[in-house]
């Protein structure tokens, strides 16, 4: 897999990159640790050399798993995790940076994400510039090697870059949630910014896997989502239908045409969760599908 730039640092990252939220097992259903491990390393098997993750991700649970399954390998990876937002005064982050250290056992984090902005989820409006400055000098240390951001507006990322350099932006983006490129995204691409697409797949909408009466299990998340409401998923059904001959057109799935297009955005690379190695090996194609302009 042809790995790319990570902003303008010298991190290099997979177009597809494993995200593990469901690693952490808080808000997913029928999440096994053996069989979480044992996707993460067929990831890595498979030339996905990126990982994200977070400390609030079953409080640490995810960080604990992802190092189970490449601590061994830990020099040819890439981990990236993030500081959750009732953490972002100067003495909290340093204490949640060495509780992510901690747990991912490494020595470094490569990529050291705010994940969401101070005063989200009630959390304490802590400014920029002292979450900034813990973050530049953890990076100063050596314990973080590059800086992003998460859930950040377009005005939320320029007023942190005025205290230091983003490498990174991480929102949802989908062919089904694209309110990204009206704000952030041309600013970095202009500003040379990665972005970290999540929930690529509209949170498994858009694998064509749910039909139009599907009901989750209690406790799964995604039953409150907006696009799993009643009127906005029978328009989804409605684009399923119109995606599934461009998919068999590549001869792939309506998950891979999904992720396919998400990393032929620009400067845009692709987080896909997986529980399985079955689905992370379905992710993978992904990176060998070339959209032609007409159908992107």
């Amino acid at each position: 897999m042809e790995l790319r730039a990570l902003g303008q640092s010298d991190i290099r990252i997979s177009p597809i990159i494993m995200g593990t939220w469901q690693a952490g097992k808080d808000m997913w259903v029928g999440i096994d640790d053996d069989e979480t491990t044992k996707a993460i390393r067929t990831a890595f098997d498979s030339g996905i050399t990126t990982f994200d993750t977070a400390e609030v991700y079953g409080k640490g649970h995810s960080e604990r798993i992802v190092a189970r399954a490449l601590s061994d390998v830990r020099q040819q990876v890439v981990y990236a995790t993030k500081v959750f937002a009732n953490h972002l005064k100067y003495e909290q982050v340093l204490q949640a940076c060495e509780r992510s250290l901690r747990n991912l056992n490494t020595d470094t984090i490569d990529l050291y994400q705010i994940h969401w902005p101070a005063g989200a989820f009630r959390s304490e409006s802590v400014p920029i510039a002292e979450t900034m400055g813990a973050l530049n000098d953890l990076k100063q240390q050596g314990k973080v090697r590059a800086i992003g951001v998460s859930n950040f507006s377009r005005q939320q990322l320029e007023a942190a870059l005025e205290y230091g350099r983003i490498e990174s932006l991480q929102p949802p983006y989908s062919l089904f949630w694209r309110h990204v490129e009206k704000d952030a995204l041309p600013y970095c691409v202009e500003n040379g910014i990665t972005i970290l697409a999540y929930s690529p797949m509209a949170q498994g909408l858009l694998t064509g896997k749910f039909g139009p009466d599907h009901r989750f299990a209690p406790g799964d998340h995604r039953a409150k989502s907006k696009l799993f409401q009643k009127e906005t998923y029978g328009r989804i059904q409605q684009a399923l239908e119109r995606l599934r001959p461009i998919a068999a057109k590549y001869g792939c799935t309506l998950g891979q045409l999904a992720l396919a297009w998400v990393i032929a955005r620009p400067n845009t690379c692709a987080i896909a969760g997986a529980r399985s190695a079955e689905q992370v090996a379905q992710n993978r194609i992904a990176a060998e599908i070339i959209l032609s302009p007409e159908d992107l």
